[in-house]
């Protein structure tokens, strides 16, 4: 029979699109959301790319019991959570309702997970590793302090399921700390569909151009970059997927040689906030209307991976350019035009 795999926030930008990759590769996925960062948009391109409906629990991780039925409704192989909130800026404004949210939901689904010898993969992220003074980072390089409070939730996720697996026989996990997701499914089914104003640069880039926004602003132009803007490891959305694919076989083949691993997945090349804009521009053939504002707290002036780790051990290589990335944001963006 095939392994059944639960994604929590599965209908979310990421959620959906690691949905796709594992039922593509075989497994019986279990996607659960409570919609509170997104609407069923996404879940029903899921639906449409796969020819099919996987089951859909609405639920919130942060309501014990309802974590409880879940796992003894369906028979859970490995866990891959992504329910958390996930914005920098808005943890910097409201720092109670992401230490509430982003911590109470994985202790729950880990106290059930843990008693039931399971695996669970975290869904962490570059922030992490803070300020750092050594790029490219590796899994090696020193977790600075947090520079947000949504940094700092993944950081304390990180040590509760680091000392779970120490604690609870059976339970295994691993932490892919994740650079910046961008892009959408070459199908344009699904993508990043932000409420509100977008937190995340592509959509804005995107909604820009489509004219949903009158003006790109970019923050900051006085970092110690080479144009002065920040730099990061932008991933496309699929290769970030397929890297959940590559751990889940991980663990439920038994390949760990850990009970707890931790990888980078990034591309290894930084790209700074304006070459992204000018490389829209470019691949897309339009011309966006941006202006400099300043600095956003919370944010980091460079951060890439060193991916080495997991295109070893995990069998992984991002492999799509981040012009293809770009197109298939525009492509996703025009579909969700066409739908209004």
């Amino acid at each position: 029979m095939a392994k059944q795999v639960l994604v929590s926030g599965g209908a979310g930008f990421i959620g959906s699109h690691v949905t796709v990759e594992l039922a593509q590769a075989g497994y019986d996925v279990v996607v659960a959301d409570n919609f509170s960062n997104c609407d069923k948009t996404c879940y029903e391109g899921v639906c449409r790319i796969l020819g099919k409906r996987p089951p859909l629990v609405e639920m919130d991780f942060c309501d014990k019991a309802a974590v409880e039925k879940l796992f003894s409704d369906y028979q859970i192989d490995a866990v891959i959570h992504f329910a958390a909130f996930k914005a920098v800026g808005e943890s910097v404004a409201e720092p109670v309702k992401y230490y509430k949210n982003n911590l109470l939901s994985f202790l729950n689904l880990l106290e059930v997970a843990s008693v039931k010898g399971g695996n669970v993969l975290f869904s962490s992220s570059a922030t992490v590793y803070g300020e750092t003074d050594q790029l490219p980072v590796t899994e090696q390089s020193p977790r600075q302090s947090a520079t947000s409070p949504y940094g700092n939730t993944k950081q304390i996720c990180e040590d509760i399921l680091r000392d779970s697996v120490k604690a609870y026989l059976g339970l295994k996990g691993i932490a892919l700390r994740y650079f910046n997701p961008i892009g959408a499914h070459p199908s344009a089914l699904i993508g990043e569909l932000p409420r509100g104003v977008p937190n995340n640069l592509v959509p804005f880039i995107t909604q820009t151009a489509i004219g949903k926004r009158a003006c790109l602003s970019i923050f900051g132009n006085d970092y110690p970059t080479p144009d002065g803007t920040c730099q990061r490891d932008y991933i496309d959305i699929v290769d970030l997927a397929r890297a959940h694919v590559c751990a889940v076989a991980r663990m439920l083949d038994g390949k760990m040689e850990q009970a707890y691993e931790i990888y980078n997945v990034g591309t290894g090349r930084p790209v700074s906030v304006l070459e992204l804009v000018t490389a829209f521009e470019k691949v897309n053939g339009l011309k966006l209307n941006y202006k400099f504002a300043p600095r956003r707290p919370g944010d980091v002036t460079a951060i890439w991976a060193d991916p080495t780790l997991a295109n070893e051990k995990l069998g992984w290589k991002a492999t799509r350019t981040v012009e293809q990335t770009l197109a298939s944001a525009w492509a996703w963006e025009k579909h969700l035009a066409e739908k209004q």
